[in-house]
Protein backbone atom coordinates (compact mmCIF):
# COMPACT_ATOMS: atom_id res chain seq x y z
CA UNK A 1 0.00 0.00 0.00
CA UNK A 2 2.11 3.26 -1.10
CA UNK A 3 -0.34 5.39 0.54
CA UNK A 4 0.47 5.12 4.43
CA UNK A 5 -2.62 6.40 6.49
CA UNK A 6 -0.24 7.12 9.38
CA UNK A 7 2.29 9.19 7.32
CA UNK A 8 -0.35 11.31 5.99
CA UNK A 9 -1.04 12.41 9.92
CA UNK A 10 2.48 12.95 10.66
CA UNK A 11 2.31 16.88 10.38
CA UNK A 12 -0.75 17.10 12.26
CA UNK A 13 0.79 15.19 15.64
CA UNK A 14 4.17 17.29 14.50
CA UNK A 15 2.56 20.60 15.49
CA UNK A 16 1.02 19.59 19.07
CA UNK A 17 4.74 18.84 20.10
CA UNK A 18 4.68 21.64 23.06
CA UNK A 19 7.45 24.49 22.50
CA UNK A 20 10.84 23.33 24.06
CA UNK A 21 10.27 19.69 24.37
CA UNK A 22 13.45 17.57 24.44
CA UNK A 23 12.56 14.00 25.31
CA UNK A 24 10.28 12.08 23.07
CA UNK A 25 8.86 8.10 23.22
CA UNK A 26 7.76 6.77 20.61
CA UNK A 27 5.81 3.92 21.29
CA UNK A 28 5.05 1.21 18.47
CA UNK A 29 8.19 2.59 16.20
CA UNK A 30 7.93 0.47 13.12
CA UNK A 31 10.48 1.29 11.42
CA UNK A 32 11.12 4.42 12.85
CA UNK A 33 9.37 6.75 10.38
CA UNK A 34 8.40 8.64 13.05
CA UNK A 35 10.64 8.89 15.44
CA UNK A 36 13.06 10.02 12.87
CA UNK A 37 11.33 13.20 12.34
CA UNK A 38 10.66 13.82 16.04
CA UNK A 39 14.84 13.77 16.36
CA UNK A 40 14.89 16.03 13.24
CA UNK A 41 13.07 18.54 15.45
CA UNK A 42 16.00 18.11 18.05
CA UNK A 43 14.31 15.87 20.16
CA UNK A 44 16.26 12.62 22.34
CA UNK A 45 13.70 9.87 21.18
CA UNK A 46 13.25 6.32 23.10
CA UNK A 47 11.24 4.23 20.70
CA UNK A 48 10.10 0.69 21.17
CA UNK A 49 8.89 -1.38 18.90
CA UNK A 50 7.20 -5.42 20.23
CA UNK A 51 8.88 -6.62 17.11
CA UNK A 52 12.24 -7.72 16.51
CA UNK A 53 11.77 -7.35 12.83
CA UNK A 54 10.95 -3.95 12.68
CA UNK A 55 13.26 -2.46 15.14
CA UNK A 56 16.50 -4.64 13.17
CA UNK A 57 15.19 -2.83 9.73
CA UNK A 58 14.63 0.78 11.62
CA UNK A 59 18.25 0.59 11.93
CA UNK A 60 19.90 3.34 14.04
CA UNK A 61 19.68 7.39 13.81
CA UNK A 62 21.28 10.12 15.33
CA UNK A 63 19.16 11.30 18.60
CA UNK A 64 17.35 7.96 18.79
CA UNK A 65 17.40 4.73 20.78
CA UNK A 66 15.64 1.91 18.99
CA UNK A 67 14.85 -1.12 20.88
CA UNK A 68 13.17 -4.41 21.08
CA UNK A 69 10.13 -3.40 24.31
CA UNK A 70 6.89 -4.46 25.33
CA UNK A 71 5.19 -1.48 26.73
CA UNK A 72 3.09 -3.24 28.97
CA UNK A 73 5.50 -4.83 30.68
CA UNK A 74 8.45 -2.08 30.11
CA UNK A 75 9.26 0.13 33.56
CA UNK A 76 8.96 3.37 31.92
CA UNK A 77 10.86 6.61 34.04
CA UNK A 78 8.09 8.95 35.90
CA UNK A 79 7.71 11.79 35.00
CA UNK A 80 10.47 12.21 32.07
CA UNK A 81 9.07 12.65 28.51
CA UNK A 82 7.66 16.12 27.05
CA UNK A 83 5.95 14.06 24.18
CA UNK A 84 4.86 10.71 23.96
CA UNK A 85 3.50 9.12 20.71
CA UNK A 86 1.43 5.87 19.89
CA UNK A 87 0.88 5.84 16.11
CA UNK A 88 -1.74 2.98 15.01
CA UNK A 89 -0.64 0.96 18.39
CA UNK A 90 -2.70 1.53 21.02
CA UNK A 91 -4.94 -0.96 19.77
CA UNK A 92 -2.27 -3.62 20.28
CA UNK A 93 -2.48 -3.68 24.37
CA UNK A 94 -5.15 -2.72 26.34
CA UNK A 95 -6.20 0.46 26.51
CA UNK A 96 -5.67 0.98 30.22
CA UNK A 97 -1.61 1.18 28.96
CA UNK A 98 -2.23 4.76 28.54
CA UNK A 99 -2.20 4.96 32.63
CA UNK A 100 0.97 4.25 32.25
CA UNK A 101 1.91 6.74 29.38
CA UNK A 102 0.59 9.18 31.40
CA UNK A 103 2.44 8.54 34.58
CA UNK A 104 6.18 9.19 32.36
CA UNK A 105 5.09 12.54 31.21
CA UNK A 106 6.54 15.22 32.48
CA UNK A 107 4.78 18.39 33.73
CA UNK A 108 3.30 20.61 30.87
CA UNK A 109 4.40 16.66 28.19
CA UNK A 110 1.63 15.65 25.77
CA UNK A 111 0.57 12.22 25.24
CA UNK A 112 -0.53 11.82 21.01
CA UNK A 113 -2.90 8.65 20.08
CA UNK A 114 -2.89 8.39 16.06
CA UNK A 115 -5.35 5.56 16.66
CA UNK A 116 -7.50 2.96 15.15
CA UNK A 117 -11.18 1.85 15.94
CA UNK A 118 -13.61 -0.12 13.70
CA UNK A 119 -16.54 0.59 11.97
CA UNK A 120 -19.52 0.06 14.63
CA UNK A 121 -22.06 3.12 14.37
CA UNK A 122 -24.08 5.06 11.32
CA UNK A 123 -21.33 7.66 12.24
CA UNK A 124 -18.37 5.39 11.42
CA UNK A 125 -19.67 4.34 8.04
CA UNK A 126 -20.82 7.56 6.91
CA UNK A 127 -17.33 8.83 7.45
CA UNK A 128 -15.94 5.66 5.89
CA UNK A 129 -18.28 6.26 2.39
CA UNK A 130 -15.86 9.65 2.55
CA UNK A 131 -12.67 7.93 2.76
CA UNK A 132 -13.03 5.13 0.31
CA UNK A 133 -12.48 7.91 -2.81
CA UNK A 134 -9.97 10.05 -1.72
CA UNK A 135 -8.54 6.82 -0.47
CA UNK A 136 -8.28 5.45 -3.57
CA UNK A 137 -6.75 8.45 -5.46
CA UNK A 138 -4.26 9.14 -2.91
CA UNK A 139 -3.37 5.58 -3.23
CA UNK A 140 -3.00 6.14 -7.26
CA UNK A 141 -1.25 9.38 -6.57
CA UNK A 142 1.53 8.23 -4.26
CA UNK A 143 1.81 5.20 -6.26
CA UNK A 144 2.94 6.87 -9.16
CA UNK A 145 4.75 9.45 -7.74
CA UNK A 146 7.38 6.63 -6.18
CA UNK A 147 7.22 5.19 -9.56
CA UNK A 148 8.78 8.50 -10.97
CA UNK A 149 11.00 8.91 -8.10
CA UNK A 150 12.20 5.28 -8.42
CA UNK A 151 10.95 4.25 -4.59
CA UNK A 152 9.55 1.07 -3.94
CA UNK A 153 7.68 0.08 -0.76
CA UNK A 154 9.42 -1.27 2.64
CA UNK A 155 10.07 -4.78 2.60
CA UNK A 156 9.38 -4.98 6.29
CA UNK A 157 5.77 -3.98 8.23
CA UNK A 158 5.03 -3.39 11.66
CA UNK A 159 2.52 -6.59 12.97
CA UNK A 160 -0.95 -5.77 11.92
CA UNK A 161 -3.99 -6.50 14.02
CA UNK A 162 -7.36 -5.13 13.15
CA UNK A 163 -8.79 -2.65 16.01
CA UNK A 164 -11.63 -3.92 18.14
CA UNK A 165 -12.81 -1.17 20.21
CA UNK A 166 -15.21 1.17 19.20
CA UNK A 167 -14.89 4.74 19.11
CA UNK A 168 -17.44 5.46 21.53
CA UNK A 169 -15.82 3.46 23.97
CA UNK A 170 -12.72 4.66 23.39
CA UNK A 171 -14.25 7.98 23.88
CA UNK A 172 -15.74 7.47 27.27
CA UNK A 173 -12.44 5.65 28.54
CA UNK A 174 -9.77 8.40 27.70
CA UNK A 175 -12.00 10.29 29.76
CA UNK A 176 -12.01 8.31 32.61
CA UNK A 177 -8.33 7.49 32.62
CA UNK A 178 -7.08 10.70 31.02
CA UNK A 179 -9.12 13.49 32.56
CA UNK A 180 -9.48 16.54 29.90
CA UNK A 181 -7.54 14.90 26.98
CA UNK A 182 -9.58 16.01 23.69
CA UNK A 183 -10.43 13.26 20.98
CA UNK A 184 -11.77 13.84 17.42
CA UNK A 185 -12.31 12.05 14.43
CA UNK A 186 -10.37 11.52 11.59
CA UNK A 187 -10.48 10.36 8.02
CA UNK A 188 -8.89 7.39 7.03
CA UNK A 189 -9.94 5.76 9.83
CA UNK A 190 -8.12 7.06 12.61
CA UNK A 191 -8.77 9.19 15.71
CA UNK A 192 -6.71 11.78 17.27
CA UNK A 193 -6.91 12.00 21.18
CA UNK A 194 -4.40 14.69 22.64
CA UNK A 195 -3.68 14.93 26.37
CA UNK A 196 -1.54 17.41 28.53
CA UNK A 197 -0.28 16.49 31.53
CA UNK A 198 -1.39 20.13 33.30
CA UNK A 199 -1.25 18.41 36.83
CA UNK A 200 2.45 17.67 37.11
CA UNK A 201 2.00 14.18 37.44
Amino acid sequence: MPFDHNDHYHRLLLRRIPPGALTALDVGCGTGRFARRLAARGLRVDAIDASPEAVTAAGTAPGITFRVADVTRVELPKGHYDVITCLASLHHVPFSTVTALRAALAPGGVLLVLGCHPERTPADWAVSLTAVPVNAAARLAVAAADRLRGRSPEAVRAPVRPPTTPLPQIRAESAHLLPGSRLRRLLFWRYLLVFRNDTGG
